[in-house]
């Protein structure tokens, strides 16, 4: 199955090396997913993914895709509502491209938490995470994609674990992405199932 990955840093997995990153242990868990594309790129918002992800995915021909975005729209102090207005271009997007039941999104993580964290943006910047968190998951919702929540909460062990950190003091460790595999490969796989399966 012809599984795309749409996203920012945490996607491509930014300090870590390719196989590290989480779609491409995803790929590896779960022997239906064959990751042709991550079109993640470090410091993508929203609006990089509607002008220049989206537009691969014709071409890439996907059966299965994830997102996972809005950190940097948090560091970028985009306002809530065009957030709220690219995620839901976003999702239609996916939907028109994948057969049914065949998106994921996921939350982004609490980088507040890392020991580089506090570099990017203010207090009330940082707080924003949750609202992308929200808006994504609402989007999700709507439109009947689930949502995967726990990589905010997994993320917070970083707080007191430094090995899920990568070398940068920012972005998460190989071991990290694993933790955030763990949430993801059960509800990838009863997506996977047959629809008189699940």
């Amino acid at each position: 199955m012809r599984y795309v990955a749409l996203g920012d840093s945490y996607t491509i997995g930014t300090s870590v090396s390719a196989a590290e990153s989480w779609p491409s242990q995803l790929a590896a868990r779960v022997p239906r997913l064959e990751l042709v594309a991550n079109l993640g790129v470090n410091g993508y918002t929203s609006r990089n993914v509607i002008e220049d992800e989206l537009p691969a995915l014709p071409g890439l021909r996907p059966e299965f895709v994830t997102l996972m975005i809005g950190v940097n729209d948090v560091v970028q102090g985009v306002p809530d509502a065009i957030y709220r207005a690219n995620i839901d271009l976003i999702l239609d997007r996916i939907l028109g491209s994948v057969p049914s039941g065949r998106g994921l999104g996921l939350a982004t993580p609490d980088y507040t938490v890392s020991p580089q964290g506090a570099a990017f943006g203010s207090p009330s910047q940082q707080a924003g995470i949750e609202r992308v968190n929200a808006i994504l998951r609402d989007g999700c919702e709507e439109r009947g994609v689930q949502f995967v929540p726990e990589i905010f909460a997994i993320s917070q062990a970083v707080a007191t674990d430094r090995s899920l950190v990568a070398a940068d003091g920012l972005h998460p460790s190989a071991a990290h992405y694993a933790r955030w595999v763990d949430a993801i490969q059960p509800v990838v796989e009863e997506l996977l199932l047959p629809s008189a399966d699940r």
